[in-house]
C-alpha cells in the first residue's frame, strides 16, 4: 500500500524523539524523490525569537516548515495557552496549514505535541482527532528504547486502532550506541516490536540531532529501512 500524503508524527510520551524522527523522515521521503514540507501544530516551551522543533528539521533536512502557534511554558499545549491568556488554533485552522502545505508539496510531515492524546485546541481535540481529520493519513509512532515502552506503545497503538487511524510503523527515538550498547532489556523491545503488524521502521541513533545536515540526511534512510524499502529508496 503506497504511503498517504500526510504522515503525522506522535510518540508514546513527551521527549521520546519525535522531532528527529520527524526530520529522519523527512529527510527519507526527499531522497525517495519526494517534495516534503513539515509542520507542528503547536509548539511550547519557545520564545518568539527562539529556534523551535521545525527550525530543527529544516536545519538537518533543507525542508519547508510551519508552525501553528508557540506558547512560552514548556508544558501541555491547553494548560500553556491558559498560562498566557492564549486561544489556541481550532482544528479546521490546522487543517487548512496543512492543505496548504499540500497544495506545493508531495508528502506533509505533521508533529505533535507530546502524545496522541494530548489537547491541541480550546474544545479539547487533540492530535488523534486532527489525524482523523485529515483526508490521506498515517501515523508514525515513535517509541522509548527502554523499560515500559511496550505498555506505553500497545496502548497508543490501541488508541490509534479503536479510532480506525492508519498505522505507518513504528520508530525507536534515540537507539543506544558506542560507547553504550543497548542492553538486554532494550534489545528484546526492539525485537519485540518488530513483530507487530505495522512493522518497526527502523531506529534513529542517539546523538543524531547534533550531526551535520549531510550527515543527517545521507544516513536518514539507513536509519529507517522499512520506510525506505516502502519508498523504493536506495
Amino acid at each position: 500500500m503506497p504511503l498517504p500524503r500526510v504522515v503525522v508524527v506522535t510518540g508514546t510520551d513527551t521527549d521520546v524523539g519525535k522531532t528527529v524522527v520527524s526530520a529522519a523522515v523527512t529527510a527519507t521521503l526527499l531522497a525517495s524523490g519526494r517534495s516534503v514540507a513539515a509542520y507542528k501544530p503547536t509548539q511550547t516551551g519557545v520564545g518568539p525569537a527562539d529556534e523551535g522543533d521545525m527550525a530543527l528539521v529544516t536545519a538537518l533536512t533543507g525542508a519547508r516548515t510551519a508552525e501553528g502557534v508557540r506558547l512560552l511554558a514548556p508544558m501541555a499545549p491547553r494548560p500553556a495557552a491558559a498560562l498566557e491568556g492564549a486561544r489556541l488554533p481550532t482544528l479546521a485552522h490546522h487543517r487548512r496549514a496543512v492543505a496548504a502545505l499540500l497544495d506545493a508539496h508531495d508528502v506533509v510531515v505533521v508533529e505533535g505535541a507530546g502524545g496522541l492524546l494530548v489537547e491541541l485546541t480550546d474544545e479539547g481535540e487533540t492530535l488523534a482527532d486532527l489525524a482523523g481529520a485529515l483526508p490521506d493519513c498515517g501515523v508514525v509512532l515513535v517509541v522509548r528504547s527502554g523499560l515500559g515502552t511496550l505498555n506505553h506503545t500497545m496502548l497508543t497503538r490501541e488508541a490509534l486502532s479503536r479510532r480506525g487511524i492508519r498505522q505507518l510503523g513504528i520508530v525507536i527515538g534515540s537507539w543506544p550506541g558506542p560507547p553504550r550498547l543497548p542492553d538486554v532489556i532494550e534489545s528484546s523491545n526492539r525485537e519485540h516490536l518488530a513483530t507487530l503488524p505495522e512493522g518497526l521502521l527502523g531506529a534513529v541513533p542517539r546523538g543524531a540531532p547534533g550531526l551535520g545536515a549531510e550527515v543527517f540526511r545521507t544516513s536518514a534512510a539507513a536509519w529507517l529501512p522499512g520506510l525506505a524499502q516502502r519508498l523504493g529508496t536506495p
